[in-house]
């Protein structure tokens, strides 16, 4: 049963009667007036729902819904009348009445309508709430982050959040947030009513991707039983965040450029341009300048997608951002897991503050959660990140010589020596290393270790092979 406030104003006593007896057996409690200042006088934030007649004794109707829709925008009003006309049907509509009904009506079709007219008041406001928690959530402060380069780069999402601009380029090594700064600029822009999207470019091969994003026609291929609406169809109006643009293959990357130019594009197999209004935010952790010269990404699409560019730190060059990051997932697994750890020991963030964080934020709070998952302390110490300070097995202790070295060509000797030991496997060097392959292509590409003539395309990079200069 129903608890809804509803109120009938109309002038006619039997009017008002017989819609509170047949509106009431629907479990709503029911409000009345028989003129308009009435109505206005009962109207409160606490009705959800009014029926109410176009001609009234000391008033008209429209005049009525105009006050109502400007005080109460999201309530919805049902009008009534015995004197229909187009003119007064079209007016009502643009003035914000959900329906029009015309007398005498039939009691169970006003019913239905008004319990039509409820549910969809009450998936509205649903929605906004939902809107409203996430907007929270992908807010720029939910981005921690106070060292100069994070602030810098908060500063440009939210202008870009709020600028027209249709393409944005994330860049930044794995873990660095990108994800987060995607919905952070959805959430905060005129777009955050609308669908945010998200795909990732290397987990789906090339024909699905494309169906993905693009949508196909019946018997496009094998299994495409019936029509297909693409994620950019879906996202029509909002943001669609394509991570790892790096790994498109040159097919695709012709396509998205088009539509990028165009904001057209055909469904596979399709024969009609479809034309849409999105956003497209793409996410790299590559150079695309390197994969550019390398012919691994097409140059046109680089410059396309690079109108709107932000970089994302590693963890390593903010390590002033360490203890609130620390604090801050703290609080949130002290939340998930009905714990109360009061911080990180002074000693426990020297510790955090010398780790180099390979895998960045990401890898920072899988550190804080497995921790606060085994321990039994109210504060987190050294004991508790043990694996973080844990040597790389079969390195020895390097110590300064006097006359001090240029550390850069200490990690480009440790990389080479490394990729010829692993035979210019990346993955296989990382591990002697104690880092992952993306850091290692990143160096790779650093220190110019990457000959062009030996990654012809994306064959190469697939089998992870390096030629070492």
């Amino acid at each position: 049963m129903s608890t809804a406030n509803l109120l009938i104003v109309d002038d006619e006593d039997l009017v008002r009667w017989s819609l509170k007896e047949r509106l009431s057996a629907g479990g709503y409690a029911i409000a009345e007036s028989g003129t308009a200042a009435g109505a206005l006088e009962k109207m409160s934030g606490d009705i959800d729902l009014v029926l109410l007649d176009i001609r009234l004794p000391d008033g008209d109707g429209l005049t009525v819904l105009r006050t109502l829709k400007a005080q109460w925008p999201e309530t919805p009003v049902i009008l009534m009348t015995a004197y229909s006309t187009v003119q007064n049907a079209v007016e009502a509509m643009r003035l914000g009445a959900y329906h029009y009904v015309n007398k005498p009506f039939n009691l169970d079709e006003v019913a239905l309508i008004a319990e039509k007219a409820l549910e969809t008041s009450r998936l509205r406001r649903e929605v906004r709430s939902l809107r409203t928690s996430a907007g929270r959530e992908y807010g720029f402060d939910a981005i921690v982050g106070a060292s100069p380069a994070m602030l810098a780069a908060k500063a440009l999402m939210a202008r870009i959040a709020s600028s027209p601009a249709s393409t944005v380029l994330l860049m930044g090594e794995t873990g660095t947030g990108k994800d987060l700064a995607a919905r952070a600029i959805h959430f905060n822009s005129d777009r955050a009513p609308r669908p945010f999207v998200n795909i990732t470019a290397c987990a789906l091969p090339e024909q699905l991707l494309e169906s993905e994003l693009f949508g196909h026609e019946r018997g496009a291929f094998t299994d495409a039983r019936q029509q297909k609406r693409g994620l950019l169809e879906t996202a029509d109006g909002g943001t669609v965040f394509l991570d790892e643009v790096g790994e498109m293959t040159p097919g695709l990357q012709a396509k998205l450029l088009r539509f990028l130019e165009d904001k057209t594009f055909k469904r596979i197999s399709g024969l009609t341009d479809i034309r849409v209004d999105v956003r497209v935010i793409a996410a790299t952790n590559r150079n695309l300048e390197t994969e550019v010269q390398a012919g691994a990404f097409r140059e046109d699409l680089f410059y396309r997608l690079q109108v709107m560019p932000i970089t994302l730190p590693p963890l390593r060059d903010r390590a002033g951002d360490i203890p609130l990051l620390a604090a801050y997932y703290i609080d949130r697994y002290n939340r998930e897991f009905r714990t109360r750890v009061q911080g990180v020991t002074p000693e426990g963030i020297a510790l955090l503050e010398r780790y180099r964080w390979p895998g960045n934020v990401r890898e920072l709070r899988n550190a804080i959660e497995r921790a606060m998952l085994l321990m039994d302390r109210e504060w987190l110490g050294p004991g508790d990140f043990a694996s973080l300070a844990r040597p790389v097995p079969g390195c020895q202790q390097f110590h300064l010589p006097p006359g001090g070295l240029i550390l850069e060509q200490v990690e480009k000797d440790l990389l080479v020596q490394a990729l010829e030991r692993a035979h210019g496997n990346q993955t296989q060097a990382g591990q002697l290393l104690g880092v992952n392959r993306d850091q290692v292509r990143y160096r790779i590409e650093k220190f110019g270790l990457v000959k062009p003539a030996l990654r012809p395309g994306r064959e190469a990079a697939a089998h992870e092979e390096a030629a070492i200069a």
